[in-house]
């Protein structure tokens, strides 16, 4: 599953990012955030509007926003 689906609340470890996807700005930025391949995360919150961006994202104790197309080149497992 991606990032993206991920239920809130639920626990995740990323286990493959398609950094082709991501303009690679993007791609430095997420990486240097810690959002790569091994990172624990979570999803906190969704956008309220009706493309649901942004995702809050839980890294450790530091909280991200990241946009959907972000989290949907992310492949988590559920912890």
């Amino acid at each position: 599953m991606t990032l993206e689906e991920l239920p809130i609340g639920q626990r995740a470890r990323i286990v493959a990012v398609d950094w082709s996807l991501l303009a690679p700005e993007e791609s430095k930025r997420l990486r240097a955030l810690g959002l790569d391949e091994g990172a624990r995360v979570a999803i906190a919150h969704r956008g309220v509007f009706a493309g649901r961006d942004p995702l809050a994202v839980m890294i450790g104790r530091m909280s991200v926003a990241i946009r959907r197309n972000h989290a949907r080149a992310m492949q988590v497992e559920a912890l």
